[in-house]
């Protein structure tokens, strides 16, 4: 049996892939990367809003084609779109085969199996059971990998599907994230990135007590070298997370705390916890006790209430707070929300061109910041060599792979990718910097 994966969406789900991945490897089946030539292709579908289930469908129909052209045997649709629309995929795209939700990635190889055999397979088990501990094999660079540490969300954002497509918050055991940690360092990943919808939850459902410091410092107890955060909500920031992330060496100073809005009202009736007053309080503080900070965050323009003066208050806050890294999406009314029976909307295309406008407003406080590190030496893990660009490419602490910008650097020896150098940053490229070694060390 040969079987190729499709995962799109978040990270989140890429770990979903990958657990589904090391299941049929187990089994003894064959996982290739090319479609083509594959008994069984699985596409883990994104489900979050109109883009992504756009996305999502178009992939289905590209791989559809090579069904149809003899190319490829079956489809399996699994994730977020099956999960949202159990009902209506395999009547509305006839060439899939089987559905399987997101509480059901552990049935993976019943699944491949069922439908390689000509069965039309459809399971969905429940999104708030506990959290299944599987195996997984890393399919990004084998220097940096994600570490989710907690499945669903319990936030119930007033805009937000996620909690209908993955069910509550769920907290792994400490002990097996730290197991599966473990073995992350040691196959030689530099990097862990900790994953969840929202990690400062983490243990809250577990252990009935806010646990992410302490799970923080025994994974900086590890091999790792840097360890990011992403997804800090800004309202469960405690002191004692603050003192972890500054106290920790290993912790990158690099924060990623969706805000999605500046406003009072619009906070309100999105049921986010925060408020303006709170949000610059917080941005004040952490930046004050954790020096070199650099923080990123995204925002929704077009939300429901959302007029003219409520965004101008947005882009006068992302103005002031200077937060290097940012986002901007336009709001999607997505069905089954509270939001999406609001009045007060906003034309969708008012939405986009407000989006644009913070992305160009956002473009200025990021080409200050990498003004700010002109003749400054950075320490930068190197992601391999750009043939195009004609050098190396790397992050330093202050960019997270495949949502920030790049460091382009050239060096007189051969630098491997996951290795660590020092780089003395001597210009700026389109957004990203440019540098030279100057010393490389592991």
């Amino acid at each position: 049996m040969i079987v190729s994966f499709i995962s799109l969406g978040c990270d989140k789900n890429r770990v979903n892939t990958e657990q589904m991945m090391a299941l049929c490897l187990q089994s003894g089946m064959t996982v290739q990367e090319d479609c083509a030539g594959s008994d069984v292709v699985v596409v883990n579908t994104c489900g979050f809003i109109d883009s992504a289930k756009l996305e999502a469908i178009e992939t289905i129909l590209s791989v559809a084609e090579l069904k149809a052209a003899g190319r490829v045997g079956k489809i399996l649709v699994t994730g977020c779109l099956s999960q949202r629309y159990q009902a209506e995929l395999l009547e509305e795209l006839p060439e899939v085969d089987g559905i399987m939700g997101t509480g059901s990635y552990g049935d993976i190889v019943s699944a491949v199996e069922q439908v390689a055999a000509g069965q039309k397979f459809s399971h969905f088990a429940d999104i708030s059971g506990p959290v299944e501990e599987l195996p997984r094999v890393i399919s990004t660079p084998m220097h940096y990998a994600y570490l989710r540490i907690a499945e669903g969300c319990s936030n119930r954002c007033a805009y937000c599907i996620i909690p209908a497509l993955r069910g509550k918050y769920r907290s792994r055991r400490m002990e097996d994230i730290l197991t599966e940690a473990k073995a992350l360092s040691d196959s030689g990943v530099k990097e862990c990135i900790v994953i969840a919808q929202d990690i400062t939850r983490y243990g809250i459902d577990l252990y009935k007590e806010k646990k992410l410091p302490e799970l923080l410092r025994e994974l900086c107890k590890l091999d790792f070298h840097w360890i990011r955060l992403h997804y800090l909500y800004p309202d469960s920031i405690t002191d004692a997370l603050i003192d972890t992330i500054a106290s920790e060496p290993k912790i990158c100073k690099y924060m990623d705390i969706p805000i999605q809005h500046c406003n009072d009202t619009i906070l309100q009736a999105m049921r986010r916890r925060e408020t303006k007053a709170g949000l610059h309080q917080l941005f004040t503080k952490l930046r004050s006790r954790i020096p070199g900070l650099v923080l990123r965050t995204t925002v929704i323009t077009g939300l429901p209430y959302e007029d003219e003066a409520a965004f101008e208050e947005l882009c006068d806050f992302l103005q002031e707070e200077k937060i290097q890294r940012a986002g901007a999406f336009p709001y999607s009314p997505e069905e089954g929300t509270p939001a999406a029976k609001m009045l007060n909307r906003v034309d969708s295309d008012e939405a986009q061109s407000r989006a644009e406008l913070v992305m160009q407003l956002q473009s200025q406080v990021m080409d200050a910041f990498n003004d700010t590190r002109l003749g400054t030496t950075l320490e930068v893990l190197c992601d391999g060599f750009d043939p195009q660009a004609m050098a190396y490419v790397g992050r330093s602490y202050a960019e997270s792979p495949g949502i920030d910008g790049v460091i382009y650097f050239t060096a007189d020896r051969d630098v491997q990718s996951g290795q660590f150098v020092s780089v003395r940053i001597t210009g700026t490229m389109d957004g990203d910097l440019t540098g030279e070694v100057i010393e490389t060390e592991e």
